[in-house]
């Protein structure tokens, strides 16, 4: 399996930082999230399910605690 990888993410922040990813970028390729399909959240992460303006279906995860804060990629699927 391979390890999950840095990407950059620019999100909309309402009542709280980093509320929900608005694009995302893989190397210098950028991704419109279309639809935010799922989130869900664990002690130092939140996951986001989104579609792409590909059609595409990513998994991003936001990693944060005082020692860290960054987005990986954790997952893709082709749309169908």
């Amino acid at each position: 399996m391979q390890a999950p990888f840095h990407i950059r993410v620019e999100c909309y922040s309402g009542y709280k930082a980093d509320q929900r990813p608005l694009r995302f970028y893989i190397g210098q390729t950028r991704y419109e999230v279309q639809e935010v399909l799922d989130q869900w959240y664990g002690p130092e992460a939140t996951w986001f399910r989104v579609r792409a303006q590909d059609g595409n279906l990513y998994i991003l995860r936001h990693t944060f605690s005082e020692q860290h804060d960054f987005w990986t990629l954790e997952s893709f699927r082709r749309g169908a």
